[in-house]
């Protein structure tokens, strides 16, 4: 099989450690706040035997998840909306990382020219050899092609019940094959409005240029305009690559510490990661 050949760093740093990181992100980005109150959101996500649960506050301009990493320890990320900065933090490591809209942007360049280099290198392979290579990248959820991300289709599919909530269930397809499933509340329900989610356009804009292949593993609030799905996801399964499910078990209002927000002085900070 010829050698393909790309840019480890930029894809492996998005494929695991940063990408699932970024996903928890901008699934919490999505939750809505009133006034100035802040929100407490329990979020279980379950892949395979893998079970965690994350700790999201928000509040109207900045929040914060705190998760258990691969490795046992904690890992938070923080995302100032003020700034357009996001840090992740390695408490066991005492190490952070910094993020800012223009690494977005530099990253982004980078996985379109490492994809269009792997293109390149598909083209001359076998069209059994090239087959088992684009399942093998479908499988860790990584287009084939550098290509727009495909539409969603969402079509009602019953009700059911997560939690306290009974919710309407919706199945998410691209080109005709199921991608995800959804269910969902009106927002009402959980004492918010529509007009409470400008956070998730700020975090969306933020990641925007870098992951459009997976938009569908990202939060996302419908509404009645959208005629896709209408309400709050409760429950969110990807059927992409690894099955994930990922379902909210508490929702409550609190007022939060301005530390909470920010890397603590004495940790180091560690460069971004970057291709060769």
């Amino acid at each position: 099989m010829p050698r393909v050949v790309f840019d480890e760093e930029v894809l492996v740093m998005c494929a695991h450690r940063y990408w699932r990181l970024l996903i928890v992100v901008l699934c919490a980005a999505a939750w809505p706040l009133r006034a100035a109150d802040g929100v407490l959101i329990v979020e279980r996500m379950t892949t395979g035997d893998l079970e965690r649960t994350h700790q999201i506050q928000i509040e109207p301009r900045r929040m914060r998840v705190e998760m258990t990493g691969h490795e046992g320890g904690t890992e938070v990320v923080i995302f100032d909306g003020i700034r357009q900065v996001m840090w992740t933090v390695d408490e066991s490591r005492r190490t952070y990382v910094e993020i800012t809209k223009a690494d977005v942007d530099r990253m982004s360049s980078q996985m379109n020219s490492a994809m269009a280099m792997m293109q390149e290198q598909l083209k001359s392979m076998p069209p059994a050899q090239r087959a088992q290579m684009e399942a093998m990248m479908k499988g860790r959820g990584m287009p084939a092609m550098p290509t727009a991300a495909p539409s969603t289709e969402y079509r009602r599919t019953g009700t059911d019940r997560v939690g306290n909530w009974t919710c309407v269930t919706y199945e998410g397809r691209q080109n005709d094959e199921p991608v995800s499933e959804l269910c969902t509340v009106e927002p009402r329900e959980l004492g918010f409005t529509e007009a409470d989610f400008a956070v998730s356009q700020e975090m969306a804009g933020f990641f925007s240029s870098l992951m459009p292949q997976n938009a569908d593993r990202l939060f996302n609030i419908g509404t009645a305009a959208d005629q896709e799905f209408s309400g709050v996801p409760v429950r969110r399964i990807s059927l992409t690559g690894q099955r994930t499910v990922s379902e909210i078990v508490e929702v409550s209002r609190q007022a939060f510490d301005d530390a909470l927000f920010a890397v603590p002085a004495s940790f180091e900070r560690q460069a971004m990661p970057s291709g060769r």
